[in-house]
């Protein structure tokens, strides 16, 4: 797990990787620079139990590849949940919390994850431990808004102007952040590759 100092504001990136590419490095830029983090965490995960494994790369590849994609020194790229054997966000987020007192942190996705976060499991309980960055992505900036997390929890989104002060707000808060989108797509890499 890297390290933090107290009253740093820190964003949490996880994700496959499956495999990193030029989208993932805009949504890390843009989350570094519209939420004013200190860090962010490029979080590779060594699976998503809710996709198929069997065309997930290994780990070591995915985490250098992240590395070479991931080009800002305020990027952190780690792969500490294999390490803990930790499989769900859920679990992670407790974890990073329990070791960082007093660091801000703030939970960064993709507006396409959020349409299907109500299946992730304890997925209420990541809406209470950080605060939540959604960030845009094509085709999933209107179908946020009917999205079961984005309906249940409508009374804590924090204004996009609000920003800047997301990381250091009390969970439950999150954010919808609009700009520059990205068409690429691991899967599709996957499925050009295969050709």
């Amino acid at each position: 797990m890297p390290h933090a100092e107290k009253g740093l504001a820190v964003g949490l990136f996880g994700g496959s990787f499956n495999p990193p590419h030029a989208g993932h490095a805009l949504v890390a830029e843009i989350a570094l620079r519209r939420l004013a983090l200190d860090q962010l965490w490029w979080i590779v995960t060594p699976g998503n139990p809710l996709k198929n494994t069997r065309e997930l790369a290994p780990l070591t590849e995915r985490l250098s590849l992240s590395e070479q994609t991931a080009r800002n020194p305020k990027i952190k790229v780690t792969a500490f949940e294999a390490a803990h054997h930790v499989r769900f966000t859920a679990d992670t987020l407790a974890l990073v919390k329990a070791r960082n007192p007093g660091v801000d942190f703030v939970w960064i996705m993709g507006a396409d994850s959020l349409r299907d976060f109500h299946r992730w499991q304890r997925w209420r309980q990541i809406v209470m431990t950080f605060p939540i960055a959604v960030i845009d992505r094509p085709g999933a900036t209107l179908s946020f808004l009917s999205s079961v997390v984005a309906k249940t929890f409508d009374y804590a989104r924090v204004d996009e102007g609000d920003t800047p002060r997301l990381a250091r707000m009390k969970a439950p808060a999150w954010t919808f952040i609009h700009g520059p989108r990205s068409s690429l797509s691991s899967s599709a890499i996957r499925k050009m590759a295969k050709g």
